[in-house]
């Protein structure tokens, strides 16, 4: 790979814009949100994954050495667990979840055809007239998660990874050293989605303990856990879209928990279904843990900048 700006002046210009950037657009969302817009806030949120990789263009950062030509050579089983291991363990971690509130768990697709609103009926309408009950669509969407969405979904999160992995995060291995840049890295990474958090109850609700700070804190240590995952397999590949595809993964994956549950689940947000809440997430937690125990156990700093 070719040596980026790792330069503090670079690093800190990337990260004002990141957030300004980022920010104002999730300011714009909460408007959206308030006036009715859902739609339309979800289509800007979606936009949304390609400020990091503005964010490096105004910076000043090279693309080219971030890894864009695919390396499948030596890293098969690296792709094989990007793309695979964030569905295994969504769906682990939905088990224990539901294991834990089995009053929770429900096939009725009551929680989706609710969120849909006024569509929803329409929708239940729609499935029955193609001969479909919820459970087998249940199962299509889970295993287009598993098999194809991941490829789909790489094109909108290569949008983050590339100012994620690709820049920030080799950055502050390079000031902090390893371990400490990576676990940095994922809590700017949890602070980007921040606003979001405050303003419309992104991921969690508003009905949990401590809204919005606990939810806040939460999905930080998602980000920081899955940031590890990521980092990891960029590190191994050298591609960006290795870890593109791993973010794609459980950007999908996380959808799927939220079919079979209650849509009245309130309060108990913060611990799951998503796999971003404190007991479905464990598998994810405990994964990027032990990667970070076991490969990147580096207290020095790899070198100072210049």
């Amino acid at each position: 790979m070719e040596t980026l700006q790792y330069d503090n002046r670079t690093l800190y210009k990337y990260l004002r814009w990141v957030f300004i950037i980022a920010w104002v657009m999730q300011v714009a969302v909460w408007m959206l949100y308030q006036n009715g817009g859902t739609v339309p806030g979800q289509l800007l949120m979606a936009v949304m994954m390609y400020a990091p990789l503005v964010a490096t263009l105004i910076a000043g950062v090279k693309l080219k050495g971030m890894g864009w030509k695919p390396k499948l050579k030596g890293n098969i089983g690296t792709l094989l667990f990007a793309w695979f291991a964030p569905f295994i363990l969504t769906l682990i971690g939905a088990v224990l979840y539901f294991a834990i509130f089995p009053g929770h768990f429900d096939l009725s697709g009551e929680a989706v055809f609710a969120a849909a609103g006024e569509n929803g009926k329409a929708a239940l309408e729609a499935l029955e007239a193609q001969g479909l009950t919820y459970p087998a669509y249940f199962i299509i969407n889970a295993v287009s998660a598993a098999l194809y969405a991941p490829l789909i979904n790489m094109f909108a999160a290569v949008g983050e990874e590339a100012g994620w992995r690709g820049y920030m995060y080799p950055a502050l291995k390079e000031r902090f050293g390893r371990t400490k840049g990576v676990v940095i890295g994922g809590f700017i990474w949890g602070v980007w989605h921040w606003p979001l958090i405050g303003f419309i109850g992104y991921e969690y609700g508003t009905e949990y303990f401590g809204f919005p700070v606990t939810g806040m804190l939460m999905f930080s240590i998602f980000t920081i856990a899955l940031g590890v995952l990521c980092d990891r397999v960029y590190e191994k590949t050298e591609c960006i879209w290795i870890p593109a595809i791993l973010h794609g993964s459980i950007n999908a994956a996380a959808t799927l928990p939220v079919m079979i549950s209650k849509p009245d689940i309130g309060k108990y947000r913060l611990l799951g279904p998503f796999p971003n809440g404190l007991l479905a997430g464990l598998p994810i937690f405990i994964l990027g843990g032990i990667v970070l125990y076991t490969k990147y156990r580096e207290n020095a700093k790899v070198n100072q900048f210049s």
